[in-house]
């Protein structure tokens, strides 16, 4: 049985496993995507999230504590100057897992983990900034009064250039 067994040993020692764990969000950290198995990169993903949200506060006890469980000073450093400006608003899932296949040695399943704002194929989606959304029940309304003003003043002014080419042509 599988009593209280909440998250996944990877067939490694807990000290194997947290040097492991470590060195993969370093290099996450640093080259913003990197090739592993799906399995690392779940036990990964719960791994290096609080650390990225402790990375939008640069304090020196953040600073700290980040680098508890990183042990890379340079990983850190990029950590809290380039990743946090870029994920200052997201409130939460940095990293995608996308999965590739599997490998040609042993059949494991391959993925690729990145980092969010990261991937130029999805955030030129995102580039525009989008409108807070609020969970109102007033808010229906006001997006329907909106349109409705927009469509009315085209409306007249496609209907007074007509009337002015038709007077320019009678008086010719």
């Amino acid at each position: 049985m599988r009593h209280n067994k909440k998250f996944n040993h990877l067939g490694r020692k807990s000290a194997h496993r947290k040097a492991m764990l470590a060195n993969m969000a370093s290099s996450l950290i640093l080259h913003k995507r990197i090739a592993t198995t799906v399995a690392k990169a779940k036990a990964l993903r719960p791994y290096v999230e609080p650390l990225i949200t402790r990375g939008k506060d640069d304090t020196t006890h953040s600073r700290r504590v980040v680098f508890s469980y990183l042990q890379d000073k340079y990983a850190v450093s990029e950590l809290f100057r380039e990743v946090s400006q870029k994920i200052g608003d997201r409130p939460g899932g940095y990293t995608r897992i996308l999965k590739t296949g599997t490998r040609l040695g042993d059949n494991a399943d391959m993925c690729i983990m990145e980092l969010v704002d990261y991937n130029a194929t999805y955030v030129k989606e995102a580039a525009k900034p989008a409108a807070k959304r609020t969970r109102r029940a007033g808010s229906k309304a006001k997006k329907t009064e909106e349109p409705a003003a927009e469509v009315t003043p085209n409306v007249e002014q496609q209907n007074e250039e007509p009337k002015d080419n038709t007077s320019d042509e009678k008086a010719e």
